[in-house]
């Protein structure tokens, strides 16, 4: 019996309920009183449930789809405004006993150079990184536990935080690492982690144990349930995901919103992210074999959907998708992007790498630059953010969800937008980025509606441009 509250994985993530909810949305494809009466729940800002959602992931109706287009826009400028959270990932190792069959760091790849990062050159790579302007970072590392131990994963974390390079700070390290035990997560709420990542690959259980035929990973139960216990053990932000390819793309929305809906009916806190990668090609996998691959226009469907289904949430998309791509997308709910990003270990700096980066573990598709993107970004009137001020401040879990869902989030997140931007733009932007950057923050100050906070946020401003003084609260 289909049991959201339970912490069972094959409860909250229910085959049967996925079946039965993807043939209710199929048989109401064409239902368009249905569908608008779906809208009209989500236009009140209640969120929907799985089934509700699929039904409009179905749709093939394209004035309805224009609706819930426009309707996720404006649900994303409701509760995030036009501010886009910029972050960077950081590998620490590529060792991996695993053996999924997706991704080239299993453990029969002989082909790529293993590598593990010492403390020093973790250093070397958080410079690089701060010297591009980055304040928050996603450590990611293979799953190996005689190269990659807790230990490692928290002597690392100390390293970066105890950073400070000229201006440069790592404010907020968030973490992406394999399933763990509720002790461990103890120890790494204890090293003061920003969310915890882990992305389910795929829902779907049979295809889940094919894609994962050895390694510890290969256990459904356990990798399924890992956000119970890092929940358990006081993390609670956490970010939850799916890769796009593995397996039917409608079966893994559906499954993707069951858990948040678990999580949520548990805890009382929803995820804190969503992250939607698409499988991409890499060194040794014929990604064509997978034979699940979804087309841009599906994939922003899949991205609106998500983001009226589950307002609160962030919704985060790297540069595995195309500059295009992520231009769409931040139209349809997008909150947070990678930008820079070297998705190998050492790749920041070369350390140990060959020259051509044949250990990357995806395809990247968009290549520019952080200040590349950062110009792009306000040259569309979006605001870059590098505020991890939330987190210092104790607003998360439940105290983040209540602040966004009641709309109070944007009074606290635009000023602290304003001010790290222009920390930004003082320290790590191009020319023309700098001109960009003092006129969308001379013409956001104006819109600040209370003029105490407005003074506030200017006094702040001028004291980064006149003392160099850096807000380390941001």
């Amino acid at each position: 019996m289909y049991n959201v509250r339970s912490k069972h994985a094959e409860e909250f993530i229910n085959h049967d309920k996925i079946l039965s909810t993807l043939t209710y949305a199929e048989d109401n494809k064409h239902n368009r009183n249905l569908h608008l009466s779906i809208l009209d729940k989500a236009n009140k800002r209640q969120g929907l449930s799985h089934e509700e959602a699929s039904v409009l992931l179905t749709c093939e109706d394209e004035e309805v789809w224009q609706d819930i287009y426009r309707l996720a826009k404006q649900i994303k400028e409701d509760y995030y405004g036009k501010r886009i959270v910029m972050f960077a990932p950081l590998y620490l190792s590529n060792y991996c006993v695993n053996g999924c069959t997706y991704c080239p760091y299993h453990y029969k790849n002989k082909e790529i150079p293993r590598k593990k990062l010492s403390q020093e050159e973790i250093r070397q790579e958080v410079i690089a990184l701060q010297d591009m302007g980055h304040k928050r970072l996603v450590i990611e590392a293979g799953e190996d536990p005689a190269h990659n131990t807790m230990e490692y994963y928290l002597d690392s974390i100390k390293t970066i935080y105890d950073i400070k390079h000229k201006n440069g700070a790592i404010r907020r390290v968030n973490i992406n690492v394999a399933a763990t035990s509720v002790e461990n997560y103890r120890r790494l709420k204890e090293a003061e982690i920003g969310t915890y990542l882990l992305f389910q690959e795929t829902y779907h259980k049979e295809r889940y144990e094919t894609l994962h035929p050895t390694g510890p990973k290969k256990d459904y139960t356990y990798h399924t349930e890992a956000m119970d216990r890092a929940m358990e053990a006081g993390i609670d932000d956490v970010g939850i995901g799916v890769l796009f390819g593995l397996d039917n793309y409608a079966y893994e929305f559906v499954g993707l919103l069951q858990h948040a809906e678990h999580l949520e009916a548990v805890f009382g806190v929803g995820p804190h992210t969503i992250s939607v990668p698409r499988l991409r090609a890499a060194q040794g996998i014929e990604v064509e074999a997978l034979d699940n691959g979804i087309g841009d226009e599906t994939f922003e469907k899949i991205v609106a959907c998500l983001r009226i289904a589950v307002p609160y949430t962030g919704i985060i998309v790297s540069t595995r998708e195309s500059k295009d791509c992520r231009a769409r997308l931040l139209e349809l709910g997008v909150s947070q992007l990678s930008g820079g990003s070297k998705p190998s270990v050492g790749g920041y700096t070369g350390i140990g790498q060959a020259v051509e980066q044949s250990d990357v573990q995806f395809e990247i598709h968009d290549t520019r630059t952080l200040d590349e993107v950062v110009h792009w970004l306000m040259k569309y009137e979006y605001i870059p953010s590098f505020c991890t001020a939330c987190y210092k401040e104790g607003r998360t879990g439940d105290r983040f969800m209540s602040l966004c869902k009641s709309g109070q989030l944007g009074n606290i997140c635009q000023s602290n937008a304003l001010m790290t931007l222009k920390e930004y733009q003082m320290d790590y932007a191009g020319e023309h980025s700098r001109a960009l950057a003092r006129d969308l923050i001379e013409r956001e100050l104006k819109t600040i509606p209370n003029p105490k906070i407005r003074d506030m946020v200017v006094g702040h401003i001028m004291d980064i441009e006149n003392c160099n003084v850096r807000h380390v609260r941001l």
